[in-house]
């Protein structure tokens, strides 16, 4: 067994990348998906990249997989019906919720408050406290408890979440809580707080836990059938799947915890892009991973993912690790309309999709599109895929005419001015990831890929500053590369909530390996050898008063080594670059993480033959763009007969299988010797 899956699942295609963990040799694969049971497009997917690549599906060890399952359960508001079991007093946790409004300074002047995973009506209470220091203040009653299920079961809840008051320092109340529900309701799977989140805070424990019960019987039932429908088709090796924060984790804990997969999809790019960078000796990477109907951008610094310690998915922001991915509505469906109230240009944040889509596929589109302005530039070809797929060029025009008619300009202009607009959009959500967080992004390169990351990402490294764009090979089916070479990663959290000055280093310390020992176990039970395992410590500090802290990774030795003044120095230093000052205030520790981390996979990638610099073999032909205001000359070129030195200058066009890279005027491409292009000013 030497192959490596992955396999990345989206609203249009499912991508499949397969890997030859001896030799770096790869085949990748696109099938339609099918969103009434994704399994059905993953095994078709499964059944002819195999078959392409000469491969017995036994001979696949690892299946690695990235879903929007339960990110679409939220969105579509399809989880289950949650019952809530919560302490006395303190049911209306979820109506009460946090009192933030969003909008900015100014808020909305209305704002529907969102409709609670768990309902009041699905809410009960029973006796029983702990206090803050997790002694028992007063027991619980097991025939009220009992009582409460009943109702519940009655009411006809799907799921079970347990939350009650300090259990994060205590869970014994809990746990006897959900001993008696797995009693009485056998078949539906309890949530208990302290095992989701055990930190402070109880409405973000709470809602976190809620948001776990509420996806976890569809995630449960996708996971169970994929898994059996694997086991059918003869692929026997073990199922993973992405976590939010571009770790892997089990099929098995992601049904138990599937809060931790919330935003698995857009996590599978971020990785993929790791791998990349790792290969073509980049340490500073932002992506841009641009789709039909949004961009999804995120920031590597010295090859590290930045981390979030909040998932959001639409309204719902729960407290669970996630990579720090930022999305907005721009993308190659990204609809482009004149409203009457303005007169003014606009693109997005609506799509047409797939279906009809951009007019230029011909499928039945007649809004203009994103896709349908660079068609008429001529940044898209008409004959793509080695003339398999033809665009309606004229289709693309009649439509992006109605925007230039609106405005009373020229077609070109129009069309021109469409993808100024999408690309300063996704200008803006860069800036979000870099600047808004202190980082310089002259200090970066810029990857684009996705179906159209490629085609923006030499204009819109223009506006950042960020050399060199670089078009990674097989830019569309990235996230299931991302997929096929992380590792696996499982973390657990606990609160301190201490002054540093009273804190000694060996108290954090004893503290840090004794959660170490636990998230090594639940490595080492998924079958990761302890050898393989190594382990990172998180510690979030603040200042005494604040409301917000600042998390920060440390390793075993360097907390050894460094003592609490060595987390206080990096926390000063963290805090100078966020907001530019410092305070004189005594600094606090609030919550304590230990994460576990299993050997990263050394795939390598294949080196491609050396050229000499001239790239005339892969030239297909001729043709003519609109750039600069005016129309250009400029060549089409087969990416899969570039070599390592060639070089192009623009403007020109790359096709491949799964996407175009689009070289603007006054810039110039060059192949590295993995394959990646590099676009840099001439």
């Amino acid at each position: 067994m030497r192959y490596r899956l992955g396999v990345d699942v989206g609203g249009t295609f499912t991508d499949l990348l397969l890997f030859d963990n001896e030799t770096g040799e790869f085949w990748r694969e696109k099938t339609p998906s099918t969103p009434a049971d994704s399994s059905e497009g993953i095994l078709t997917g499964v059944a002819s990249i195999t078959q392409e690549a000469g491969v017995d599906p036994a001979e696949i060890e690892f299946f690695l997989h990235g879903t929007t399952v339960a990110t679409n359960a939220v969105l579509e508001g399809k989880g289950a019906r949650v019952g809530l079991i919560v302490t006395e007093g303190y049911r209306d946790i979820m109506q009460i919720a946090r009192s933030f409004v969003p909008g900015g300074l100014a808020a909305w002047i209305v704002w529907p408050k969102p409709e609670p995973l768990a309902a009041l009506e699905d809410t009960v209470t029973i006796a029983g406290r702990m206090d803050a220091d997790g002694n028992e203040v007063r027991p619980l009653d097991e025939d009220q408890v009992r009582a409460q299920l009943r109702a519940l079961k009655d009411a006809g809840v799907e799921a079970i979440t347990v939350s009650l008051i300090n259990s994060y320092v205590n869970g014994a109340h809990e746990k006897r809580v959900g001993a008696i529900a797995h009693e009485t309701m056998q078949d539906i799977p309890v949530s208990l707080s302290h095992e989701v989140l055990p930190e402070m805070q109880e409405y973000e424990r709470t809602l976190s836990t809620v948001a776990n019960a509420s996806v976890r019987p569809v995630v449960g039932k996708y996971v169970s059938n994929l898994r059996d429908k694997l086991h059918a088709s003869g692929v026997t090796g073990k199922l993973s799947l992405l976590r939010s924060d571009g770790g892997l984790m089990s099929s098995q804990a992601a049904e138990e915890h599937p809060v931790n997969i919330l935003m698995s999809g857009p996590a599978g790019g971020v990785t993929g892009a790791l791998w990349v960078a790792k290969n073509a000796g980049f340490k500073n990477i932002l992506t841009l991973d641009v789709g039909g109907t949004s961009t999804d951008v995120a920031l590597i610094e010295n090859l590290e993912p930045r981390r979030v310690r909040t998932t959001e998915v639409g309204h719902l922001s729960v407290r669970a690790s996630s990579l720090d991915v930022k999305t907005v509505g721009a993308g190659g469906g990204s609809i482009a309309y004149v409203p009457e109230l303005t007169g003014a240009l606009r693109v997005g944040p609506e799509s047409a999709g797939a279906v009809p889509g951009p007019v230029a596929y011909g499928k039945g589109g007649e809004q203009p599109t994103v896709t349908d302005a660079n068609v008429v530039l001529g940044y898209l070809p008409e004959d793509l895929l080695g003339g398999s797929f033809k665009l309606d060029r004229d289709g693309a025009r009649r439509a992006v005419q109605t925007i230039a008619d609106a405005l009373d300009i020229g077609l070109m202009d129009a069309a021109r001015g469409i993808i100024d607009i999408v690309n300063e959009n996704m200008f803006g959500a860069l800036r979000m990831i870099s600047v808004q967080q202190g980082y310089d992004p002259r200090h970066f390169a810029l990857m684009g890929f996705g179906g159209a990351g490629p085609l923006h990402v030499n204009a819109v490294a223009k506006l950042m500053g960020s050399w060199p764009a670089i078009s990674p090979v097989s830019p569309g089916v990235l996230c299931a590369l991302g997929d096929a070479t992380t590792r696996m990663r499982t973390e657990t959290a606990r609160s301190f909530s201490r002054l540093a000055t009273e804190t000694r280093v060996e108290e954090l310390v004893a503290v840090l390996d004794e959660m170490a020992a636990q998230t090594h176990a639940e490595l080492t039970e998924d079958g990761i050898p302890e050898s393989h395992i190594t382990s990172e410590f998180e510690v979030d500090v603040r200042y005494a008063g604040q409301a917000f802290e600042v998390p920060l990774t440390i390793d075993p030795e360097t907390l050894r080594s460094e003592g609490i003044d060595g987390i206080l120095a990096r926390f000063d230093a963290e805090h100078r670059r966020l907001f530019t000052f410092n305070m004189d205030t005594p600094h606090e520790i609030v919550n304590l993480r230990a994460v576990a981390l299993g050997e990263a996979p050394q795939l390598p990638a294949a080196e491609l033959a050396r050229g000499d610099g001239n790239a005339d073999a892969a030239k297909i032909g001729d043709h003519t763009v609109w750039m600069d205001g005016k129309q250009q000359d400029a060549g089409i070129y087969h990416r899969a007969e570039l070599k390592q030195g060639d070089t192009i200058p623009g403007p020109a066009i790359i096709t491949e299988m799964d996407s175009t890279t689009l070289i603007e005027t006054g810039c110039v491409a060059t192949i590295d010797a993995v394959g990646n292009i590099l676009i840099n000013p001439a």
